[in-house]
Order: C-alpha cells, then structure tokens, then sequence
C-alpha cells in the first residue's frame, strides 16, 4: 500500500499516511466515468420549463369563422397551434432529468477519478492545525503548498476553521468528506485532504465519511 506525505500548513513534512491502492491506483474506467458526470450534470438540470398546450391557452371558445363560403382555410379554434398566440404543439413540459446510476457505478467513477489525480501526483494530505479562521491564512497555505489553479479542499465537518478560512477563494472549492464526488473530483486541478477524510475502499460511497456525518 503506497503512502503519501502528510504537510503542515507551511508545507513541511510532519508524517505520513497510508492511500488505499482499490481507491487511488487502479486504472481509471473512462466510460464509468462518462456516464456517472453526465447522469450527475443531468440531475443539476431544474426540468422547470412548460408551455401551454392548446387546452391551457385562454380564448377559442367560438368558431372563427363558419366553415364554408369565406374562401378561407377551414379553423376550429384560435388556440390551435398553427395560430398566432395558440398552443405549442409538443413544447416541454416539468421534468426531471435524474438518471438512475448503480452504486457501484458511482463507487467505480470516484476511484477512477482520484486514481487519475493520484497519477499525476495532484493530491494532498494538509493538516491544518488552525484554532481561529483567516483567509490571510488560506492565502499563504496554497502559496507555501506550490498549489495553483483549481482547488478541490476535503474536510470534515467540523473543521470549521478550516472552512471559513478557504470559503472566499474562488479558486477552492469545499466539500464535506461525505460528498466527495467523482465530477468535482476531474473539474479540480488539485485534491486536498485532511488525515481524517482520506476516503479508503470500504466506505466509499460516502466519501470516508464517519458515522456521524452520514
């Protein structure tokens, strides 16, 4: 089982930790890992939009006009579709987009994902150590941890120093250990953990989450 440096704050060395070879070593499955991001992207989609049916359009209640001698096109109501201010004939309707992804599925993509990232050597392990929050802090943890681009930051939830202290960055993105997530996982440059959310195989689903946070 490989092992991975756990950092302080400033970037120094202060022991190390074990990385799970089921969740950070195997070879990622990238068509798992197409199908569980966009069952994820569909089920963000609010499914709100609605038009009106020709049954819902106010009017229409009389015949335009009698049905012969006019020269004209025979209509039996202006709330037909073809009509200016008439239904919409097949137009959408609310609708959920959610589609059904096994557990396993969604436990495959989150290994391949963190396997991915473990391979280019795009995850940490911070412990933080901080009792009081300050962004000045988060600021210079990144800067002295050589981490640039888009954060992904793992905490537990009670690491709330931690939190407030990341939370204005718009380049770090927090998540509780129990929703780490296969799409936030590839959107992110980096991975960042602390010693108690580094997931391992047997609760994965939930991302290392303890009992409590479930």
């Amino acid at each position: 089982m490989p092992t991975i440096d756990v950092l302080d704050a400033a970037g120094e060395k202060t022991t190390t930790t074990d990385l799970d070879d089921a969740v950070f070593a195997i070879t990622p499955n990238g068509a798992v890992l197409h199908q569980v991001v966009t069952a994820q992207l569909a089920a963000r989609r609010s499914g709100t939009q609605s038009t009106k049916t020709r049954s819902e359009v106010a009017g229409g209640g009389a015949k335009p006009w009698k049905q012969k001698g006019t020269g004209r096109a025979r209509q039996g109501s202006i709330r037909s579709p073809q009509w200016n201010g008439g239904g919409v004939a097949l137009g959408p309707k609310p609708r959920s987009y959610a589609q059904r992804t096994p557990k396993k599925m969604v436990r495959l993509a989150l290994r391949s994902a963190l396997s991915d990232r473990a391979a280019d050597d795009k995850v940490k392990v911070v412990d933080f150590g901080w009792d009081a929050p300050k962004t000045a802090l988060a600021v210079a943890a990144l800067a002295d941890l050589k981490i640039t681009g888009k954060v992904l930051l793992v905490l537990r939830n009670d690491d709330q120093a931690v939190w407030k202290s990341f939370r204005n960055l718009t380049n770090v993105h927090i998540l509780a250990a129990g929703e780490l997530n296969a799409y936030d996982v590839l959107v992110s440059d980096w991975v960042v953990f602390t010693p108690g959310t580094v997931p391992t195989d047997t609760p994965l689903s939930r991302g290392g989450a303890t009992e409590e946070e479930r």
